[in-house]
């Protein structure tokens, strides 16, 4: 049987666009899902008659809230005590070498911590903007996975976030680390995103999944979560301390998510009776 092993050893930098700040692949494709979900939005805005002004406002506080949840989640999830002894280095792409600190992006986002980020982030606006709440997540539910699979195309790039050895013929061998073939759990999770997308706009678009409020969303963070949940055991430990857990960090974190997703999802025409 021949071996089908895939050699990775992709520079994660595409450009330097100036000394110390580099245009890097997993930036590109993280902004690249960004745009597309906000262009889907518009249409599914449009569809529905509302403002589609209402996006660019909305926009800002979903990127703010992914990044800075998202960081946040990584730094005291995964590293507390590197973190909470540096603070600066939790929402600043900066590191502490020697006497100064040296530009080094973004190296470390939990997708659980930009969830929480994202949905705080949300409240916000609906607050400001006078939206029902469950109304907008519903409709950001809907393109969300886009986002997800665009930054684990973007791990994938840097060769981060990779699974554990096939112990066979067959995987990717990150090269930057060891010469080992590996599963390609980036890839894995990037799928699975883009089919729960597919998933969702059927139900949403055929069977009126969206006549229910909240039922959008608790499909979504129930499918997402699952999925993450089980791509874990392919996965490496991000930090020492999971090995010694039953299950790890990511699959800890998933478990809130897919219980409230579940309530939400069969529990959604009762939130709309009482809209």
């Amino acid at each position: 049987m021949n071996d089908f092993i895939i050699h990775w050893d992709l520079d994660p930098v595409i450009v330097w666009i100036t000394d110390g700040v580099p245009l890097k692949y997993y930036g590109l494709f993280f902004i690249s899902g960004l745009f597309w979900a906000l262009g889907l939005e518009r249409r599914i805005y449009k569809m529905e008659h509302v403002p589609v002004e209402r996006l660019d406002q909305l926009f800002i506080y979903v990127v703010f809230g992914i990044v800075i949840g998202a960081r946040l989640g990584h730094c005291l999830f995964y590293e507390a005590e590197y973190y909470l002894a540096h603070p600066l280095e939790m929402l600043l792409p900066i590191k502490k070498m020697g006497d100064g600190y040296v530009f080094i992006g973004y190296q470390g986002l939990a997708s659980h911590g930009g969830t929480l980020g994202v949905l705080i982030a949300l409240g916000l606006f609906c607050k400001n903007y006078k939206m029902h709440y469950l109304w907008v997540l519903d409709r950001i539910a809907l393109v969300a996975p886009i986002v997800g699979a665009g930054i684990r195309l973007g791990n994938f790039m840097n060769s981060e976030i990779y699974g554990k050895p096939t112990n066979g013929n067959w995987g990717v061998v990150f090269e930057r680390d060891d010469l080992i073939p590996r599963h390609p759990t980036q890839l894995y999770e990037a799928l699975a995103y883009l089919l729960i997308f597919m998933v969702l706009r059927y139900l949403y678009t055929h069977k009126g999944l969206g006549k229910n409020l909240g039922a959008t969303l608790g499909l979504a963070l129930a499918l997402v979560f699952t999925a993450r949940f089980f791509l874990e055991f392919f996965k490496e430990n991000q930090v020492g301390f999971e090995a010694e857990m039953v299950l790890n960090m990511g699959q800890w974190l998933s478990l809130p998510f897919v219980v409230i997703g579940l309530l939400l999802f069969f529990f959604g025409k009762r939130l709309s009776d009482r809209k």
